[in-house]
């Protein structure tokens, strides 16, 4: 019976707001951005809660229904809008060595190269080899700011040295 008073509570207003909020999150997942669609998609759906909770049971209950509701929404509209997503957004191709795109290959030369501990590693830390400075782990050892090292492994974009 409670539940079916919570559903009457609801208004033009508070109906308003849950589709704005919904619409704002929809917005969001297409705007890449710093957030302010999403933001306004949450204020909008707290709105609603406030507007529409008598007590605050009722606040929490509707938070919960929300939430499934919101959920169930964003999955459906994934799962059959996805591939509508802008082309901006969605990596087509892989990127190869071939076609120009530089890869963990080009770090190789570095092996075996000395340089200049910038920073103290504890592992890890930066050194300039060369002008170039570079994150740098060690082995699990600390080396102090200043100290000669030398590259005796790259791993990916990893570049693992030691104390000379």
């Amino acid at each position: 019976m409670e539940f079916i008073e919570l559903l009457s509570n609801f208004s033009w207003i508070s109906i308003t707001l849950f589709i704005l909020g919904v619409g704002f999150i929809i917005v969001e997942m297409y705007t890449p951005g710093f957030g302010i669609f999403g933001a306004l998609g949450i204020l909008s759906l707290i709105a609603c809660i406030l507007v529409t909770a008598q007590t605050v049971l009722q606040g929490l209950v509707l938070t919960g229904i929300f939430f499934v509701i919101i959920l169930l929404l964003l999955t459906i509209f994934l799962l059959f809008f996805s591939k509508r997503l802008p082309k901006k957004l969605i990596l087509h191709e892989a990127e190869t060595l071939e076609q120009g795109f530089s890869g963990t290959e080009d770090m190789k030369y570095l092996m075996g190269k000395t340089g200049t501990v910038s920073t103290s590693c504890r592992p890890s830390g930066s050194a300039d080899f060369d002008g170039v400075k570079l994150d740098v782990v060690s082995n699990g050892e600390f080396i102090e700011k200043g100290t000669l090292v030398e590259v005796i492994e790259i791993e990916g974009n990893r570049i693992v040295v030691k104390a000379k």
